[in-house]
């Protein structure tokens, strides 16, 4: 069954003016570890996630610049993070989507199987200390929503030389985008885990058949 992977950041007495620098920080370790360079949208929610959104702005839709040239889809890390926090309150989250590039398998009636590069949206969400209740402690200062963990297991996959290495490749650039977005915003404690509460490690071992 898929689950939900999500990495949790923490910062010793982090003061909430620090979390844009922070926030730019992890956006910013995408481009080199298979993500955009530039930020899809932004998000911010008041008092919790039942709330309406008082902020929307996708980015990805502006196709021209404002004299009218092309223009790369998105924005820069730190143009996007300025802009959205510039409405900064202790009990806001705020949350932007970056395109980030796994190996997937693609299944169409047409044609064989084949293995291609699909970009998804990554949610990397940045909490106020009393957004939701202070969730910042269990879900981290910074929490990164990297959606389904089918990538990394393909359990419906039948598992040889190439599946393996393509499921490899993924795993490899998670473990390398985990270290690179701790490094760059100075975390200083991380935490890698599923909605449903799975080890990835464990399932992962389980799937290769490790320890049988």
């Amino acid at each position: 069954m898929a689950d939900t992977l999500y990495l949790s950041l923490w910062y010793p007495n982090l003061r909430l003016a620090a979390l844009a620098d922070k926030l730019t920080a992890v956006l910013g370790a995408f481009a080199t570890h298979g993500g955009e360079a530039r930020v899809y949208s932004a998000t911010v929610w008041p008092v919790n996630w039942s709330e309406t959104p008082i902020l929307q702005q996708v980015y990805g839709r502006r196709a021209r610049s404002l004299q009218g040239d092309p223009a790369s889809p998105g924005a820069e890390p730190r143009a996007a993070v300025e802009e959205t926090l510039e409405i900064l309150h202790d009990d806001y989250a705020y949350e932007f989507q970056i395109g980030w590039s796994l190996w997937e398998l693609e299944v169409t009636p047409e044609s064989e199987p084949r293995w291609a590069r699909t970009t998804r949206l990554v949610r990397v969400t940045g909490y106020g200390p009393l957004f939701d209740d202070g969730a910042y402690e269990a879900d981290g200062h910074i929490r990164i929503d990297f959606g389904s963990d089918g990538p990394f297991l393909e359990e419906g996959v039948e598992l040889n030389s190439v599946s393996a290495r393509h499921i490899e490749e993924n795993i490899r650039q998670l473990i390398e985008l985990t270290a690179a977005v701790e490094k760059a915003s100075g975390a200083t404690a991380r935490l890698l885990w599923s909605e449903l509460g799975e080890s990835l490690a464990q399932r992962l071992a389980a799937r290769l058949g490790v320890g049988n």
